[in-house]
């Protein structure tokens, strides 16, 4: 579904020791986690987000703040996710399958789970015969979640953003918004499909789940994000987790050390799956010798 790949987007025993040593160093206060790195002129602040939250929601701190009030650079995974115009053309290109339906690339069982999560979400099941599966389970995850009350116009980055914009701060991008669909468009079908399968046994306790993990994230509860956002997937889909977390956050960590050699105060804002677990950034920032500390 695509709270696990939020979570991870839709997250080495030297990687696991030193996320265990940040996480020993964390204070108590119960509030999202912060980390820092920098050496003599540069400094990148870090923070998990989440796409997604209910209006209103507070998850505001002194120190995310203090963060954002130093930087001249807001950083983002993409930009661009929220327009529909540039979105349309990518979902169509690696989205839609006009040489067959969805149907005839399940099995029995999964055909029949995904007419009642259909049904269940609202949707009438010819809508979703056209996408590919990891198209379809990113709608049929997005749904429920959104019935329940939550909108991604008051997730993390979109608030940011704004932010961003009216204080004049630059806006970049660790990756385009092509890339980032093709992370999933890419997978082989089989993948595909047990990612689609995964979110058919799932579409009814989507918004619950979400609930839990935005728990654990605006409280700082690295452990409980861990579990929410990482093992399951990684445990039960290796190739998925393999192309979702790991390759990315290896790809961001070298962005981000070409980075610090520059000079400047950044708040990079990444999904927060991507910021618990032995994969992790923090994690593949401290194999490239470079120290992460939590704030």
């Amino acid at each position: 579904m695509i709270s696990k790949l939020f979570r991870l987007a839709r997250r080495t025993l030297a990687a696991a020791c030193a996320l265990i040593a940040l996480a020993a160093a964390a204070p108590a206060a119960a509030e999202p986690a912060l980390w820092v790195l920098n050496d003599e002129d540069s400094t990148i602040y870090l923070f998990g987000t989440v796409h997604v939250l209910r209006p209103g929601a507070q998850w505001r701190s002194a120190k995310i703040d203090r963060a954002l009030g130093e930087s001249s650079e807001l950083v983002l995974e993409v930009v661009g996710m929220d327009d529909p115009q540039a979105l349309a053309p990518l979902l169509k290109a690696y989205g839609v399958d006009p040489g067959a339906s969805l149907s005839a690339k399940l099995d029995d069982d999964d055909r029949r789970k995904l007419a009642a999560a259909a049904q269940t979400v609202g949707l009438p099941p010819a809508a979703l015969e056209p996408m590919r599966p990891w198209l379809a389970a990113l709608t049929l995850t997005m749904a429920p979640i959104v019935k329940a009350g939550y909108d991604p116009q008051s997730g993390v980055e979109l608030v940011l953003t704004a932010e961003a914009k009216k204080a004049g701060r630059q806006i970049t991008a660790l990756e385009t918004a092509e890339q980032q669909i093709r992370f999933f468009a890419d997978m082989p079908e089989e993948t595909q499909k047990a990612f689609l399968s995964a979110t058919l046994d799932d579409v009814e306790d989507g918004a619950a789940q979400l609930d839990r993990m935005v728990e654990a994230w605006r409280s700082g509860d690295l452990a409980a994000l861990e579990a929410a956002f990482v093992e399951e997937t990684r445990r039960d889909y290796p190739a998925l987790y393999q192309v979702a977390v790991i390759e990315r956050n290896r790809a961001w960590a070298d962005q981000l050390k070409a980075k610090l050699a520059g000079s400047g105060v950044s708040f990079v804002a990444v999904g927060a799956g991507h910021l618990v677990g032995p994969d992790s950034v923090q994690a593949e920032l401290a194999k490239r010798g470079l120290k992460v500390e939590r704030r």
